[in-house]
């Protein structure tokens, strides 16, 4: 019987190591992978784990503290373009007054912008009066000439339409919500600044729409995508669809979730294609949690004066509490969702632990290092100070290159191995951060976890240092021309290290 059950046993072994042998291998070509999810992950062994990473503070770009702007500023949209940063928000004034919210009856949609990423102007445009004046950075008030629609400023996300095929004049696009006729309309600019409808009705109807509703021009489906708020089973939701052309639209889908998170209210999306690896998107959706009234920490935060006063509006006002989360996904509608915040409101102070604050911008961008000589850096931008006084702030922050999650280990050492891969070019280069002592090696294995013969893991010299592109060499040799094609493994020993993408490549 022990023998009948060994038997089985190696069978059961053998037939799972052909199985792994003659699986399709995943065609990564020249595309940058990250460990933002398990895609293209089969072990992870030792002391080593897949480690979400979270932005650094650094100092505030922006005050929304002009007269037509105000403590309910927000849902930022930025992105480069060009030579220039440009960046778009709403701008609106939120009391407590009588026992009520009163928020300013305009609802603009008003225009910043950067050299640099860091250091932000705004331009008197002379679109819109305000107050007597035409002196203000607003591209959307409502009553504004859009060909009979009545844009919600408030709620709009802009985007630069990077469609090879995009006409000039629609060069910029922005999804806002309308309120009569209910739904998102679709506006286009030439320049950014003067804006007319695409269409002259809502091109989606369906959903809550009171948030920041967005869309973009997907590269790799060669598609228009939107991601928009929606409730579903009683809790904030997002939805979304494609369109070949942002009026008709397909099927719409809600967004799933793995990762283990548990279901919570997600206020915004923030989804877009990371730019350097535009196969996956990445997003920060901001996280709604309420908390007991009676809390002893609900008392102990910031302002208890001002809380107390939000409370009398309305419970949720006073104990609702925001901060985002990281998502990211392959196929568009199922994204792998961590449990653990990306971006915590931080130290108590003055301004801070609210329900509307931690939102992050859409979308991140590069900026270059204030310390000489460094790579560029991510920088991701979040509203603070909501609800109080007459304005409040856009803070920076920022991270290493692809830096959202990194294949991680101790000290003590452990292992990453891939599944089956696929790629093009002649070199790998590496994302790594490791200590003076710590180290990464790479080794390559046959599908059926033979090493190839000249790239093993003792072929590689130890890999030690903090780049965001370094090259890997076996034997003193970075050539990988022979393997280009192949169905290989990639298997990472790190010991005190953070592993956060790696690349094939074609070098001369």
């Amino acid at each position: 019987m022990t023998q009948v059950l060994k038997f089985q046993f190696s069978a059961g072994i053998a037939l799972l190591a052909a199985s792994i042998a003659t699986a399709a291998p995943i065609d990564i070509g020249e595309r940058r992978e990250l460990f933002v999810d398990r895609h293209i992950v089969e072990k992870i062994s030792g002391d080593a784990e897949l480690r979400l990473h979270q932005p650094v503070p650094r100092e505030i770009v922006l005050e929304h503290d002009a007269p037509w702007e105000g403590s309910g500023s927000g849902y930022h949209s930025l992105f480069h373009d060009g030579e220039k940063y440009r960046l778009y928000y709403k701008a609106w004034q939120l009391d407590i007054v009588d026992e009520k919210i009163a928020t300013s009856k305009n609802r603009f949609l008003c225009y910043a912008e950067s050299d640099d990423g860091i250091k932000w102007t705004k331009p008197k445009l002379g679109l819109f009066e305000y107050d007597g004046s035409k002196d203000n950075n607003i591209v959307i008030a409502v009553g504004g000439d859009f060909g009979g629609l009545n844009p919600d400023g408030a709620h709009a996300a802009v985007f630069l339409d990077e469609n090879p095929n995009c006409p000039p004049e629609a060069r910029f696009k922005m999804l806002a919500r309308s309120m009569k006729p209910k739904g998102l309309i679709v506006l286009k600019s030439a320049d950014g600044i003067k804006w007319k409808p695409l269409v002259d009705k809502p091109v989606l109807t369906e959903g809550a729409f009171d948030s920041q509703n967005l869309a973009f021009w997907d590269p790799i489906e060669k598609e228009y995508r939107a991601y928009w708020r929606i409730f579903s089973n009683n809790r904030r939701a997002i939805r979304t669809a494609s369109s070949p052309d942002l009026i008709q639209w397909n099927p719409h889908r809600d967004l799933a979730y793995t990762g283990g998170a548990p279901a919570e209210h997600l206020y915004t999306n923030q989804i877009k294609p990371y730019h350097r690896a535009p196969h996956i998107l990445v997003g920060f959706p901001a996280r709604y949690t309420e908390r007991d009234v009676d809390a002893p920490s609900i008392k102990a935060l910031p302002e208890w004066e001002h809380r107390q006063l939000r409370i009398t509006a309305g419970e949720r006002m006073g104990t609702g509490l925001s901060d985002s989360v990281f998502i990211c996904g392959r196929d568009r509608i199922n994204f792998e969702r961590w449990p653990e915040a990306f971006l915590r409101p931080g130290p108590e102070r003055p301004g801070q632990w609210k329900y509307g604050d931690n939102y992050l911008a859409w979308h991140l961008v590069e900026t270059k290092s204030d310390l000489p000589g460094a790579p560029p850096e991510l920088s991701l931008y979040a509203s603070e100070g909501y609800w109080t006084g007459k304005s409040n702030q856009l803070r920076r922050y920022t991270m290493r290159l692809d830096g959202f999650v990194s294949a991680s280990a101790k000290r003590s050492g452990g292992s990453v191995l891939t599944k089956p891969l696929k790629f093009s070019g002649n070199q790998l280069f590496v994302n790594v951060a490791t200590s003076v002592s710590g180290s990464l090696r790479v080794g390559i294995e046959y599908a059926d976890g033979v090493p190839v013969p000249g790239f093993g893991l003792d072929d590689c010299p130890e890999i030690f240092g903090d780049s965001v592109d370094r090259p890997v060499v076996w034997k003193g040799s970075p050539d990988l021309s022979a393997l280009a094609g192949k169905s290989v493994r990639l298997k990472f020993e790190l010991s005190d290290a953070d592993l956060y993408s790696f690349q094939f490549r074609s070098e001369k």
